[in-house]
């Protein structure tokens, strides 16, 4: 079978275990108080890609079959991921009417309910963690390095420099900033809690690591590329109120077509980059092209 149908279908699969794990572990919509719960509920299962728990996944069974174990562990990441999303859907942020071709979750429940949503998720996604059939060592460490990836030293501090760049001209540094922050580490993390989980060695850690920085900004590339060049059917996005305003993003300082040969750049040297690792890496490369060639 061809290796590209082969990802897909692993994709599929791996998806459907965390869509498991993320049902079983949040509360039921009819559960008192019912609106917070039909709001987390509509949101997590709004028709995402699971990308970041499908790399975790992805790198511990490069290292240890028994996917189940870490699959807490990548549903958690993408509580965290889910919960960025409301947040930033948000009239304060980037007032986002649509996600995922549906209503946001604001523009259904209310603003109240979305930021109540999205915090209970990024409060739930530490608990989920810590039931994770792996070394208790590696939960501690888990929950920690995630709390400072999503935290001010991560993720919120990208989007308080992308919040803070709206409308002015920025360098091609704090484009890297924003971006490394806000896509690329909570990319990365999925990728290094699998394979340490899993058993790598350091330096197999290290080459993960490395490959993960580096499709997560390929991913942010083509998400800023996708914005310009795909319809809102495809991506399932509305215009926000600040639609004109400029926006940090790789097209914008770097123009539409160096920022596509960035990330074929960027490709080939994720895909070169776990060369080391052999055979066992053959699904990496695979989606590292994916990646590139998306169109959603």
């Amino acid at each position: 079978m061809d290796r590209k149908i082969l990802l897909k279908k692993d994709m599929k699969e791996k998806q459907e275990l965390v869509n498991i794990i993320l049902d079983r572990f949040l509360p039921r919509k009819d559960e008192y108080p019912k609106e917070i719960h039909k709001a987390i509920r509509y949101s997590v299962f709004a028709g995402g890609k699971r990308l970041r728990p499908y790399l975790t996944m992805l790198a511990f069974e490069m290292f240890n079959s028994d996917v189940e174990l870490i699959s807490p562990v990548a549903a958690a990441i993408e509580m965290i991921h889910t919960y960025s999303l409301i947040h930033d859907d948000l009239p304060d942020i980037d007032d986002d009417e649509y996600r995922r071709g549906k209503k946001s979750c604001h523009a259904v429940f209310g603003e109240g309910a979305a930021l109540l949503s999205g915090d209970a998720l990024l409060i739930s996604a530490f608990e989920l963690i810590t039931l994770a059939e792996i070394d208790a060592k590696q939960r501690v460490q888990f929950v920690r390095e995630l709390a400072s990836e999503a935290g001010i030293k991560g993720l919120i501090a990208g989007q308080m420099v992308d919040i803070d760049s709206e409308g002015k001209k920025v360098d091609k540094k704090t484009l890297q900033f924003i971006h490394e922050n806000k896509t690329a580490r909570l990319i990365n993390i999925g990728l290094r809690f699998g394979a340490i989980a899993g058993g790598a060695s350091e330096s197999e850690v290290a080459v993960i690591e490395e490959y993960g920085n580096l499709i997560g900004m390929v991913f942010q590339i083509m998400d800023d590329l996708l914005d310009i060049e795909g319809t809102q059917a495809e991506l399932g996005k509305s215009i926000g109120k600040d639609a004109n305003v400029e926006k940090a993003t790789f097209p914008s300082v770097y123009g539409i077509e160096e920022s596509r040969a960035k990330a074929a750049e960027l490709t080939n040297k994720a895909r070169q980059v776990i060369v080391p690792l052999g055979k066992k890496a053959w699904k990496l490369d695979i989606l590292a092209e994916y990646l590139l060639n998306r169109k959603s």
